[in-house]
């Protein structure tokens, strides 16, 4: 991984275009923006079907909604599917970045404990040499 980059940029400039466009039709199609737009698409092909005076297109019980609903499902669940997997790719390179800073932080920590360890045994040593002359003087 290249220097002052994040896991997340070095896996983000990693992706295919492919790749980036299924992250983004996973994102859109699990979001409220578009269960709405699609409730409201819906509920205007059934109002127009029920209601139209001439041409219905799609009479009750809206076969060509199901064959539309059908192929969205079709299409959609192996690119939610792809987007998934990457998330999981994303969630074990972050897991692997934190595994990573966390044994460079143990190891920092046991260094700074070895040196205070050190000066503690340096300040000992100076007032037991302090006792030591106080000792000899009385």
């Amino acid at each position: 991984m290249e220097k002052g980059k994040t896991w997340h940029d070095h896996h983000t400039s990693s992706l295919a275009f492919g790749q980036r466009l299924a992250d983004q039709v996973a994102n859109g199609m699990g979001s409220w923006r578009f269960i709405i737009w699609q409730t409201a698409i819906v509920l205007l092909w059934m109002t127009l079907n029920v209601i139209a005076f001439k041409y219905h297109w799609d009479v009750y019980p809206f076969i060509l909604l199901n064959l539309v609903f059908s192929t969205q499902a079709a299409y959609a669940a192996p690119i939610i599917m792809m987007a998934q997997n990457r998330q999981s790719e994303r969630d074990r390179a972050q897991a692997d970045a934190d595994y990573k800073t966390n044994c460079e932080a143990k190891q920092e920590i046991e260094e700074l404990l070895a040196k205070l360890n050190s000066i503690e045994i340096d300040k000992l040593d100076k007032i037991l040499e302090i006792l030591e002359r106080g000792n000899k003087k009385a």
